[in-house]
């Protein structure tokens, strides 16, 4: 099957600059937020959001990278690549590429139980909105409507082909 593209380049970097200043425009008296992304395009898009951040504002975003198992969640810890006290009392916005059933992100947000967080966000660049838990993104760069048989690719790390995909 053909991939048809639904956001090419430019309009997908339009959207995550667009992303970018709804999190500042929501968190605008913080000095530092953590903009946490889930390995692989998630934190590829937490990396160029913080790149953003400092580039339209004062605040000291940092990016931290989410490492868990996204085809069996449960049998692998949650992992980050600092100390989990580096995010105490932050801001923290969980940051990954395509919101479909909310699986992944509801198993991201489990170490946030047994620390203080000041405020605990979710960004997705596309929702296709097929929730099977009660998670919803406080900033969403395109709503996408698709059959549950599609797959959205978002490419974000190869300019060459840095667009939204349906297969």
């Amino acid at each position: 099957m053909s991939a048809k593209q639904v956001l090419d380049g430019p309009a997908l970097l339009q959207k995550i600059r667009r992303i970018s200043f709804q999190i500042f425009e929501n968190n605008f008296e913080e000095k530092e937020i953590i903009i946490a992304g889930i390995v692989g395009q998630g934190f590829a898009l937490a990396e160029i959001i913080c790149k953003h951040l400092h580039e339209i504002s004062s605040i000291q975003a940092k990016a931290v990278s989410i490492t868990l198992n996204k085809e069996v969640p449960y049998e692998s810890p949650v992992r980050f690549d600092t100390d989990l006290s580096a995010l105490e009392n932050k801001v923290v916005i969980i940051v990954d590429d395509v919101l479909n059933t909310g699986r992944t992100f509801s198993y991201s947000l489990a170490p946030f139980l047994s620390i203080p967080v000041k405020k605990l966000q979710v960004a997705v660049l596309i929702d296709r909105n097929y929730r099977k838990f009660p998670i919803a993104a406080d900033y969403i760069g395109y709503a996408l409507s698709t059959t549950l048989s599609e797959h959205v690719e978002v490419v974000i790390s190869d300019p060459a082909k840095c667009g939204v995909y349906l297969r």
